[in-house]
């Protein structure tokens, strides 16, 4: 066998193959005839599922520098080294069923990769979301706005492009994570242990596909709403109670799959036109073994995601002054400082500045913004023209999360 693997090997160096197929091999090592000497400089795609292997070599970029597509399918790879970063032409890694605890952040580096898929692993989190430096204080004197800088300087937003170069201190070298790939197309991360997901994916800007099926997800970033490229989202079989608000905004996201979330009841009425799996959800629960904030409208009750504040009705006709403030500032954001090109993003205590740039949801019937309160209808899906499509098999309603009482009023889910 041994001699086998170096003949195939030696044939590829000899003849400069772009392909090598090294796949049932019984390796329990990397094998080292394609590290020496110069190793394999024309190899493209490499195939090593169904090994033994437990780890790859520091100098795998080095070795086999021109890899295209790399297939480890079916080993038992615990760790992946940090050397993998320098891979820079890597389109396709595939390192589903191994033994995988930690994704190392130099992942982040592979700027080429189009296909990441790390199913069947024991992944508790991807590489980890790092806090964006504050430098700057807003003030909203409308229709003014001024900035702060650490030394108390105040610069109105007209001057603030010629200031700001010399406030900022010197940037730190940016940190890599998976939200640093901008070509990763495919993702699939189903069948691990995850909790949630970092925020930072909604930089993958050209991700399409998205599997995080079997997990422990319990929330969804708000910020994957934002993904304009979203074409299929799969989360079933996690431990999921809501969804974002503004989840199918998007018209590029076509197909959502949240079978076999038990707690989940409501999904937001973007959906509604949209393909999607629901099988399994809505089981009966009471409210109590669930913490989280609910709204019930006769006899069925959903759950609301975690940074609605409250929850408003037909008699609520004026807004808490704490939404009209960040509805105000959310305007005036838009309209003064969009166009300034910070090169730090404004200070403002964490969750409002979170809420500035990611919204809680927009109006189901309008499209405004909302941060801290909403107004929520129910449609049960079992009386809308797609339950004959469920044939029962989910007890699931279709939430409008609208953000006055006028909307709330004039919504039609079928319009």
């Amino acid at each position: 066998m041994a001699s086998e693997l170096c003949k195939t090997i030696s044939v590829a160096r000899l003849e400069k193959h772009k392909n090598l197929f090294l796949n049932y091999r019984n390796l329990h090592h990397f094998p080292l005839e394609l590290l020496k000497d110069e190793g394999l400089q024309y190899l493209e795609r490499l195939y090593m599922k169904r090994n033994s292997l437990t780890t790859l070599p520091e100098n795998l970029a080095q070795k086999l520098p021109n890899l295209v597509e790399l297939y480890l399918h079916s080993n038992n790879i615990v760790v992946v080294p940090e050397a993998i970063g320098s891979l820079v032409k890597l389109q396709c890694l595939d390192l589903s069923d191994n033994a995988l605890e930690i994704v190392c952040p130099e992942i982040g580096r592979l700027r080429a990769l189009r296909h990441l898929r790390l199913a069947n692993n024991q992944l508790q989190f991807l590489p980890p979301v790092f806090n964006l430096s504050l430098h700057f204080e807003l003030f909203l004197f409308l229709p003014n706005v001024l900035l702060r800088s650490p030394d108390g300087t105040v610069v109105k937003h007209s001057a603030a492009n010629r200031k700001l170069s010399s406030l900022n201190p010197p940037a730190a070298p940016p940190k890599k994570e998976v939200g640093d790939l901008k070509e990763l197309q495919t993702l699939d991360i189903s069948t691990n242990r995850l909790l949630t997901l970092p925020e930072r994916l909604h930089l993958c800007l050209s991700l399409q596909y998205l599997t995080v099926d079997r997990n422990r997800l319990w929330c969804v970033p708000r910020h994957l709403c934002q993904l304009p490229s979203l074409n299929e989202l799969s989360m079933a079989g996690n431990r999921l109670a809501f969804l974002p608000l503004d989840l199918g905004r998007s018209r590029e996201l076509q197909y959502v799959y949240v079978d076999n979330n038990v707690h989940l009841k409501g999904l937001p009425s973007y959906l509604y036109n949209k393909v999607i799996g629901c099988s399994g959800c809505g089981a009966p629960i009471q409210v109590s073994e669930v913490k989280l904030l609910s709204f019930s409208s006769g006899q069925l009750t959903v759950f609301l995601p975690a940074e609605v504040k409250s929850i408003g009705t037909e008699k609520d006709h004026v807004l808490p002054l704490q939404e009209l403030a960040m509805r105000s500032l959310y305007r005036s954001y838009h309209q003064f400082l969009k166009d300034l090109n910070f090169l730090s993003p404004i200070s403002l205590p964490r969750s409002f500045l979170e809420l500035l740039h990611c919204p809680l949801g927009h109006c189901h019937r309008c499209s405004e913004p909302m941060f801290t309160i909403v107004y929520p209808k129910l449609f049960p899906l079992r009386e809308t023209p797609m339950a004959g499509l469920h044939q029962g098999r989910t007890t699931v309603s279709f939430v409008a999360y609208c953000c006055s009482t006028r909307c709330l009023q004039t919504f039609d889910l079928l319009s």
